[in-house]
C-alpha cells in the first residue's frame, strides 16, 4: 500500500527538488476532491515564500510549428548556460471524456533525462486558452523547486491565449514558414501579445523565403504598440531541430526581463496577473457552491433547464439565479 504523503513531505520533497514528490504536488492542485483541494490550499501557503524568482515563458503557435522541439532544445541550451527547467505541457483534452494524449514527455525524451530539468504533462480538460485551470498553482509548485526557467507549452493557437499571457513573463510566439501570404491567418491579438517571434524550422534550402517573411513580420509589428516601452519586439530565424537561433532566443529573453525590472513592470505584472488569479477562483467557489449546496441545488437545476431548453436567455437565467444566491 502507498504511504499516503503528509503537508510536510511535499514540502520538503518540494525544496529538494524531489521529481516524484513535484509530480505528486501537482496532481494533489489538479484534483477536483474536497480533501486533495484543502490539502492544496495549505501546501501552496506554505511554499508561497520560496515562489517568485523564476522567468515563466509562454510557448505558443500553430499545430506543426516545432513547440516540443523547440522546448526541448532551448530546455538543454538554457541548462548549458546554468539554468534549471521546468516544462509544463498542456496536452489537449478530449472534450466528451476530458482524456489526454500526454505525449509530450516522450517527444522530449533527452531534456526528460536531464537531472535539471522537469517535465509535467497536464491534460487541458476542455479549459479553454490552451491551458489547463490549475497552471498556476503547478508553476508555483515548479517555482518553490527552485527551476529558474517555466516553460509553458500551450494547445496551440486557440480561443483565448489571453489565458497564457496573464501567467507568464515572456510570450513567444514559434512561427513557420507555410505558402502564399505569411501574415494570413496570424490574429492581431496573438502578434499584440507576443514579445519574441521565433520563425523556426530555417534551413538553407528556405532561407531566402524565411528573411522574406521576417522583413514582413517585421514591417507588420511597427503598427503593434509593444506591451512594453521601449522594447522593439525581435524577429528570430531559426531551427530547434538543427540548434540554431536559440542563443539569440536566449539573450533576447534576459535583456526583456532586465528590461521590464528597469521599467518596474516585472513585479506590477505579476501583482495584476494575481489578482486575476484570484478573481478566477472566486468564479469557480462560486458555482462550486452554488451546485454544492443543498438548499440552492434545486433552483440551480432548474434555471441551468430553462437556460439549456431556451425557455429564457442564459443570461438572464444566470442573474436571477445570483440574485437568489447571494440574496439580492
Amino acid at each position: 500500500m502507498t504511504k499516503q504523503l503528509s503537508l510536510q513531505d511535499y514540502i520538503d520533497g518540494i525544496q529538494s527538488s524531489d521529481k516524484r514528490i513535484l509530480g505528486k504536488a501537482i496532481t494533489l492542485v489538479e484534483s477536483k476532491k474536497p480533501e486533495h483541494r484543502e490539502m492544496a490550499d495549505k501546501l501552496l501557503k506554505e511554499i508561497l515564500p520560496f515562489t517568485g524568482k523564476s522567468v515563466r515563458i509562454g510557448i505558443t503557435g500553430v499545430p506543426g510549428a516545432g513547440k516540443s522541439t523547440f522546448i526541448e532544445s532551448f530546455g538543454k541550451f538554457a541548462i548549458e548556460q546554468g539554468k534549471k527547467v521546468a516544462v509544463l505541457a498542456i496536452d489537449p483534452s478530449s472534450s466528451i471524456n476530458k482524456g489526454s494524449i500526454l505525449g509530450d514527455k516522450t517527444r522530449m525524451e533527452e531534456l526528460a533525462k536531464d537531472p535539471n530539468a522537469f517535465i509535467r504533462p497536464s491534460p487541458s480538460s476542455g479549459f479553454l486558452g490552451g491551458i489547463a485551470n490549475t497552471t498556476f498553482e503547478s508553476l508555483l509548485i515548479c517555482e518553490a523547486a527552485g527551476f529558474d526557467y517555466i516553460l509553458i507549452e500551450t494547445v496551440g493557437v486557440g480561443q483565448s491565449e489571453t489565458l497564457v499571457n496573464d501567467i507568464t513573463d515572456v510570450f513567444l510566439f514559434l512561427k513557420v514558414i507555410g505558402t502564399g501570404d505569411e501574415l494570413q491567418g496570424i490574429k492581431r491579438g496573438i502578434m499584440e501579445m507576443a514579445d519574441l517571434i521565433f520563425i523556426n524550422k530555417v534551413n538553407s534550402e528556405n532561407l531566402s523565403k524565411a528573411k522574406m517573411t521576417k522583413t514582413e513580420l517585421t514591417r507588420a509589428l511597427q503598427f503593434i504598440t509593444p506591451k512594453e516601452k521601449n522594447w522593439k519586439i525581435p524577429v528570430i530565424l531559426g531551427s530547434a531541430l538543427e540548434k540554431t537561433g536559440l542563443d539569440e532566443i536566449y539573450n533576447k529573453i534576459e535583456d526583456y526581463i532586465s528590461l521590464k525590472k528597469k521599467n518596474g513592470t516585472f513585479l506590477e505584472t505579476r501583482k495584476n496577473q494575481a489578482q486575476k488569479r484570484f478573481e478566477f477562483w472566486v468564479k469557480e467557489y462560486i458555482l462550486e457552491k452554488a451546485k454544492n449546496d443543498h438548499l440552492m441545488e434545486n433552483s440551480f437545476q432548474e434555471h441551468k433547464k430553462n437556460a439549456s431548453e431556451l425557455l429564457s436567455n442564459p443570461s438572464s437565467e444566470a442573474n436571477d439565479f445570483v440574485k437568489k444566491l447571494f440574496g439580492n
